[in-house]
């Protein structure tokens, strides 16, 4: 069983995303907003973040950027997720030291199997 952190700011995606950890076991909070997010998982220090590109205050990419500058977050996996699911956007996310990147919408089958990789595989 994984901490993941949900920080996502549609319900309707969030909703999906909580009944698929649910379901699979895993712990998780959300947030709805970009603003606090880094001092959130200072404080959780989720095993995942499920993080969105587009968020209200601080977008996904600050927060990713801040997260890998914190020496003592190093362990925490980040997948990032958008609408704008372009190569462009992929590189970016990735560059900035996401661990994955998933596009919107997405399948279940999809997400679960990059939660897998991610949690299973070597930090």
């Amino acid at each position: 069983m994984a901490s993941i952190l949900v920080i996502e700011d549609e319900d309707n995606i969030a909703t999906a995303l909580e009944f698929l950890l649910t379901r699979e076991g895993h712990e998780h909070d959300r947030m709805d907003t970009g603003a606090g997010a880094v001092e959130r998982i200072r404080a959780l220090h989720p095993d995942l973040v499920l993080l969105d590109v587009m968020l209200p205050d601080v977008s996904g990419y600050q927060i990713v950027q801040d997260v890998r500058a914190d020496p003592g977050l190093g362990d925490v996996r980040v997948v990032m997720m958008t609408a704008r699911g372009s190569v462009v956007e992929r590189r970016k996310g990735l560059a900035l030291g996401a661990d994955g990147f998933i596009a919107k919408p997405f399948e279940l089958s999809e997400l679960r199997a990059e939660l897998t990789r991610l949690l299973e595989g070597p930090c």
